[in-house]
C-alpha cells in the first residue's frame, strides 16, 4: 500500500473486481484513494462465452486475458488467496499468513464449483462423454463430445439447485446441441434430456414459457425437480434425486452418451465461515445499496453477494456503478443511493445464430434494452452475444467506462 488516502481493498479480480477498481480509478477525482485488488488467479476469463465455446462457436483462447494486464494503473494486485476476514479490526488474512488492513472492502470474490456435492463427477469429468462449460478446463470438451455424437446417442443436460452463475447456460448447451445433431441430418434419431431441480425451466415466467416452446420444437425431454447426486463414467449413467412431484424421495437413473453436467456453487470457504455472512454462506448486502448490512464500511457485488438476482456479469455491470457511487459517497459523508435494482441479463441461445435476450429486474419484472418483443428469438441478438458483448466486456466495462443503453424500467409485457 502506498500514499496516505484512504485504503480501499477489493477481494477478486474477476468481472466484479476489475471493474470496481477501474471504475473507482476512474470517478475517484478529488478523493485521495490507495486501492489493492486480492486475486490469486494469473488468468482472467470471460465466462459468458464459455457456452458458445462448448459449442465450437467461439474459441477458448479468446475468453482468456491475463490478470496483470487488466489491473488498473495505479493498482496494487497481491498475488494470493484470502483465507479470512475480520470486519471487527478492518483487516484481511491472507494465504501467506500474513494480514491486510483496510479502511474500505470491497468483497467480490464470485463463486466456486462445487463438484463433490456431485459423486462421482470430479474423477468423471473429462471421460466418456462427461462435460461441463461451467469449467474452462473442459469447455473445449464439450464440443468434442457433441462432435462424437451418432445416431441413437442419448445426451443428458442437468441444472443445480439455484443460485448459480448464469442460470441459462444449462439449456443453452442443449438446444445448441440439437441444432448441432439437426446440422448432421441425426437429430431424430438421438435423444435428448433437460433435467432441472427447479419445478420451471427458467425463473422468470415470462421466460420460461417461450423456452418451454423451444424445448419443445427441438424435441427435448424435460424433466423438473431432478437433481443429479452421482455419476458412474464408467458404466455411463447418471441418477438424480426426485424432489419433487408424485415421485418425490425416489431416484432415477439414465445412461448417456454424453452428460453436461451443472455444478451445484457456492461462494469460497473464507466467506461462508466469516461474520460478514448470512445464514446461506453469501456475503450479506442491502440488496439496493449493495452495502453489507452491519459493517457499513464493507460493500459486496457479483456472485458472492447475497442480493437475490440472476447471477450474470450484466448484474455486475450494473451493480459496479452502484457500489463506487455509494463508497465514494461514504467517504465524503453523504447518503447512499439505493440505485440497483436487481437488472440481470442472459442471452438465451436457442440455435445457432438466435438469441432471446432476456432481461429482468426484481420481482422477474421484464426490462429490455431495445423497443423489441423480447420473447423473440433474434439473430441480431446472436451477435451482441458473439461479437457487441465479448468486445465491450473487455474494452468498455474492465476499464470503468458507463454503458450505453439504460434498461427500459417502464416496458409493459405484452399479453
Amino acid at each position: 500500500m502506498a500514499g496516505d488516502g484512504k485504503h480501499i481493498v477489493i477481494v477478486g479480480g474477476g468481472a466484479a473486481g476489475i471493474t470496481v477498481a477501474a471504475t473507482l480509478v476512474r470517478k475517484a477525482a478529488g478523493t485521495k484513494l490507495d486501492i489493492t485488488v486480492v486475486e490469486p488467479s494469473d488468468t482472467h476469463y470471460y465466462q459468458p462465452a464459455f457456452t458458445l465455446v462448448g459449442a465450437g462457436a467461439f474459441k477458448f483462447a479468446h475468453t482468456q486475458r491475463p490478470e496483470a494486464k487488466l489491473i488498473p494503473a495505479h493498482v496494487e494486485w497481491i498475488k494470493e488467496r484470502v483465507t479470512g476476514f475480520e470486519p471487527e479490526q478492518n483487516r484481511i488474512k491472507l494465504s501467506s499468513g500474513s494480514t491486510l488492513a483496510y479502511d474500505y472492502l470491497i468483497v467480490c470474490p464470485g463463486l466456486e464449483l462445487d463438484w463433490d456435492k456431485i459423486d462421482g463427477a470430479r474423477d468423471a469429468l473429462g471421460k466418456n462423454g462427461v462435460c461441463s462449460n461451467y469449467d474452462p478446463a473442459f469447455a473445449e470438451y464439450t464440443w468434442s463430445c457433441l462432435q462424437n455424437l451418432g445416431k441413437g446417442a442419448t445426451a443428458l443436460f442437468t441444472q443445480a439447485p439455484l443460485p448459480f452463475k448464469c442460470p441459462g447456460a444449462p439449456q443453452k448447451i442443449a438446444y445448441l446441441a440439437a441444432h448441432h445433431l439437426q446440422r448432421k441430418g441425426i437429430l431424430k434419431d438421438c435423444k435428448l434430456h433437460f433435467l432441472t431441480h427447479a419445478p420451471v425451466m427458467f425463473g422468470v415466467p415470462f421466460f420460461s414459457k417461450e423456452l418451454v416452446k423451444v424445448a419443445g420444437r427441438w424435441g427435448i425431454g424435460t424433466h423438473f425437480q431432478h437433481n443429479l447426486v452421482a455419476v458412474d463414467w464408467k458404466s455411463n449413467t447418471a441418477t438424480f434425486d426426485i424432489v419433487g412431484g408424485d415421485q418425490q424421495g425416489q431416484k432415477a437413473t439414465m445412461k448417456f452418451d454424453l452428460l453436461h453436467m451443472t455444478p451445484p456453487q457456492s461462494p469460497p470457504a473464507a466467506v461462508k465461515s466469516s461474520p460478514l455472512a448470512n445464514a446461506a454462506g453469501f456475503v450479506e448486502v442491502n440488496q439496493n445499496t449493495m452495502q453489507h448490512t452491519r459493517f457499513p464500511n464493507v460493500f459486496s457485488l457479483g456472485d458472492a453477494s447475497s442480493t437475490p438476482n440472476s447471477k450474470t456479469a450484466a448484474a455486475v455491470r450494473k451493480q459496479a456503478p452502484v457500489v463506487v457511487r455509494n463508497l465514494l459517497t461514504l467517504i465524503r459523508g453523504g447518503q447512499l443511493d439505493p440505485g440497483y435494482d436487481g437488472y440481470a441479463s442472459c442471452p438465451l441461445t436457442t440455435a445457432y445464430g438466435k438469441v432471446i435476450m432476456a432481461e429482468f429486474i426484481y420481482g422477474g419484472k421484464v426490462t429490455p434494452t431495445f423497443p423489441l418483443d423480447p420473447r423473440k428469438e433474434r439473430w441480431v441478438n446472436w451477435w451482441i452475444k458473439v461479437t457487441g458483448l465479448p468486445f465491450f466486456y473487455w474494452h468498455y466495462m474492465l476499464k470503468g467506462y458507463d454503458w450505453f443503453f439504460p434498461h427500459n424500467k417502464g416496458y409493459v409485457e405484452p399479453t
